[in-house]
């Protein structure tokens, strides 16, 4: 029962799982909320599991609602979702214990998605270093950005500075602003580093640690970063070209801006769709086409072992990758001169087909409880499950249980859908028997 128990599939679901109570209870708090009295149960665990899940979504204003005791407990927790509950705690190990134990290397492994049992020690160190040295330096530059250019007293723009990088790097999409970034739309010199930030944070810790390691010789990444990278970088460009072609014209969003503004603003928005969570136009007030690209970049989401969420991009090159080997007739799924494994394959093909579960299970509770229409509601479900965080401004109006469903998307979706799937099922080994094999008819 206790290796059972001790298996990281479990222990990193129930982390999660704590801290999200812990979070509630703070909340709960009178001292947590601006106005009078503690915030009720399910606004607190709402807020509490959007903060761990690094999601974004809020029923409530955190700018105005919470007290500022409230917005450092969302901040901490924040922190502490994006880092990875497992991996904080290892790293708190290491400050009290000079050597690890097995099993929680293995923890440690399976939640930062390190590749070598050796090396995590080294991982869990250059996690911390890069989350460090990132916010303390979006925390700079966005304190001097709101201290020099808009007039804020030092204290309020090192306050607002750390928040906004502290969720931005994280991906965490809360901010401190009743409009979130809609105020510095014409102020690239705040919208570059959170953009920056969110970038970093999103892509994976592996692949920042290859661009550290070997920044100028792209021949030494490994695979896994090359394709992040290459789909990243595809990904940005077309949401950066669907939100001009579809928003340029529209005066409720791009349009009401000059034109160098209107393509920062784009660029800002494409990197915030794929799990940064913050705006700087009404999301609200866009186009269906715009919200129709927005489904497939929220769903896609960020890098594997960041703190973007989605299936990640990985998964959708290396399903694209299958796809285009049946294509051609072709045994394996090959790339860069190296053979995608068929467990990878198969991975990739249950997380896809679970998130789409929850997605189109989502999306069908929602329709029931509100009465919403569907653009409005896939798009509430595709954030909380991808943990993006944006919204077309429905959230707030949301019933009790509809906030529990999305409670429980967020979770799920910050968690993995495999990670939940292997938590929730007894590992009972492998089955000795192979039965005969036999095709059924497919397509």
């Amino acid at each position: 029962m206790g290796r059972t128990l001790a298996h990281p599939a479990r222990i990193i679901p129930l982390g999660f799982l704590a801290a999200i109570l812990l979070g509630t209870a703070l909340l709960m708090l009178p001292v947590s909320r601006a106005g009078p009295g503690g915030a009720p149960f399910i606004t607190a665990l709402f807020t509490a599991t959007s903060a761990v899940c690094i999601t974004g979504l809020a029923v409530v204003d955190t700018a105005t609602y919470w007290s500022g005791f409230g917005r450092g407990v969302i901040l901490a927790l924040f922190q502490l979702g994006g880092f990875g509950i497992m991996s904080g705690a290892t790293l708190l190990g290491l400050l009290v214990a000079r050597r690890l134990r097995l099993g929680t290397r293995l923890i440690a492994q399976h939640e930062t998605r390190s590749l070598g049992l050796g090396d995590v020690k080294q991982v869990l160190w250059l996690v911390l270093g890069i989350t460090v040295v990132v916010q303390t330096a979006a925390t700079l530059a966005l304190a001097l950005r709101l201290r020099l250019g808009h007039g804020m007293g030092w204290e309020d723009a090192l306050w607002h500075g750390l928040f906004h990088a502290v969720s931005a790097f994280n991906n965490a999409g809360f901010s401190t602003f009743s409009d979130s970034m809609v105020g510095f739309a014409r102020d690239p010199l705040v919208l570059a580093p959170v953009g920056l930030a969110v970038f970093i944070g999103a892509i994976g810790f592996p692949v920042v640690a290859d661009l550290l390691r070997d920044p100028w010789r792209p021949a030494r990444w490994s695979l896994h970063a090359k394709l992040t990278l290459v789909a990243t970088g595809i990904l940005f460009g077309a949401g950066l070209l669907a939100l001009l072609a579809f928003e340029w014209d529209n005066a409720a969003t791009l349009g009401a801006l000059e034109w160098p503004h209107r393509l920062v603003n784009a660029a800002f928005h494409s990197a915030m769709l794929r799990s940064g969570g913050l705006n700087s136009v009404d999301v609200g007030l866009m186009r269906d086409e715009t919200l129709t690209v927005s489904y497939a970049l929220m769903f896609v989401g960020g890098g594997s072992a960041g703190t973007g969420g989605g299936v990640r991009v990985t998964t959708l090159v290396v399903l694209a990758l299958v796809v285009w080997a049946v294509a051609r007739g072709e045994p394996d799924a090959n790339i860069h001169g190296r053979r995608i494994p068929i467990e990878v394959q198969r991975q990739a093909l249950a997380v896809v087909m679970l998130a789409l579960a929850l997605c189109a299970g989502g999306t069908l509770a929602l329709q029931i409880l509100t009465d919403f229409p569907l653009r409005d509601v896939m798009f509430e479900v595709i954030s909380a499950t991808a943990t993006v965080g944006l919204s077309t401004g429905i959230t707030p109006d949301l019933p009790p249980a509809a906030q529990f469903v999305l409670s429980v998307l967020m979770f799920t979706g910050r968690v993995g859908t495999v990670t939940v799937v292997t938590a929730l099922a007894l590992q009972r080994g492998l089955n000795p028997y192979r039965y005969p094999e036999e095709r059924p008819i497919v397509g």
